[in-house]
C-alpha cells in the first residue's frame, strides 16, 4: 500500500474541510478525485503532500506516518504538481526542471551528468525541448503546465499528485496533458501513485482506474468510473439532472447535462 489515510480528519477556521477520510491508494493505480467546488479535493492532496497537517487521524506514506517523515524523504517520494501556483517568471526552463533533482543532492552537492540527462530526458517527455532557451515568464499557460510536469518528472518521485492539471486549458491541450499524465503514470511500471482533482468527470472517466467522488468534506463514492459516476450519484451530489451514456471507444461513463 502506497498511502494510507486513518480517520483523517481536517479543520480550518472551525469548519470541518475534511471530516474523517479512510482511504487507501495502492502502487500502479491513476486516482481522479471528483466532486463540486469546496468538497475537500484539494485538502486532501495538500495533506498528503505534507502541505497540510491531518487535525485527527492518521496518513502513513509506504508504511511510514507522515508526521515522521523529513522533508527531503518526502520529496523523494511525493511530486506535487498545484494549480496556478507562482512561478519566478525569470527562471530558464531547463533551470526550472532542474529543481526536481534537488531532493536526491546531498549538502552543496552539484548536479551530475546523469542529474542533467534526467531533466533533458524529462523535456523531451513532455515536449518542451523546443523551450530550452526560454522563460517561464515567456512561455504560454499550456507550457507552463508542461514545464511543471517536466518538473516533476525529473523529481522521479513514485508517488505524483496534481491539482487540476486540466485548468485554463482548451480541450486540446487537455486530452494532451491528461495523455501525458497518464503515459507518466505508465512509466512507473506499477510501482507508483498518480492522484490528480480534477473537475471534468469525463476526463476523469476516461482516464482513470478508480474515482473518488466527494460531497462536504467526505467520500460519497470510490470505485471505478462505470461504479462511481451513476446517474443517482451526480444528480444528488451535484444537485443537477444528468444523462449518461457509454463512450463508444472506450467504454466509458459519458455525462451529458
Amino acid at each position: 500500500m502506497a498511502i494510507d489515510l486513518q480517520n483523517v480528519s481536517f479543520k480550518y477556521e472551525n469548519v470541518n474541510v475534511i471530516q474523517e477520510i479512510t482511504a487507501h491508494f495502492n502502487p500502479g493505480e491513476l486516482v481522479s478525485l471528483v466532486g463540486p467546488n469546496g468538497a475537500g479535493k484539494t485538502t486532501l492532496l495538500k495533506l498528503i503532500s505534507g502541505t497540510l497537517k491531518p487535525s485527527s487521524g492518521k496518513i502513513y506514506i509506504y508504511d511510514q506516518q507522515s508526521h515522521n517523515l523529513t522533508n527531503k524523504k518526502r520529496a523523494v517520494w511525493i511530486s506535487m504538481v498545484p494549480q496556478n501556483p507562482k512561478l519566478p517568471d525569470e527562471i530558464s526552463i531547463p533551470d526550472f526542471v532542474m529543481l526536481g533533482r534537488n531532493p536526491h543532492l546531498g549538502l552543496l552537492q552539484w548536479e551530475s551528468k546523469e542529474d542533467f540527462n534526467i531533466a533533458r530526458k524529462s523535456m523531451s517527455l513532455t515536449e518542451i525541448d523546443y523551450l530550452s532557451r526560454r522563460k517561464l515568464g515567456e512561455i504560454s499557460g499550456g507550457e507552463r503546465q508542461r514545464a511543471m510536469l517536466a518538473l516533476a518528472i525529473t523529481q522521479q518521485s513514485p508517488i505524483m499528485l496534481l491539482d487540476e492539471p486540466t485548468s485554463n486549458l482548451d480541450i486540446y491541450h487537455q486530452i494532451k496533458v491528461m495523455k501525458l499524465i497518464k503515459k507518466i503514470h505508465t512509466l512507473k511500471s506499477g510501482f507508483g501513485v498518480t492522484i490528480l482533482a480534477i473537475h471534468d468527470l469525463n476526463i476523469a472517466a476516461q482516464f482513470s482506474d478508480r474515482i473518488l467522488l466527494f460531497s462536504n468534506g467526505s467520500i460519497a463514492a470510490d470505485g471505478m468510473p462505470k461504479e462511481v459516476l451513476t446517474k443517482n450519484n451526480i444528480d444528488s451530489i451535484y444537485g443537477s439532472e444528468v444523462t449518461i451514456i457509454t463512450h463508444p471507444e472506450h467504454g466509458t461513463p459519458v455525462i451529458l447535462s
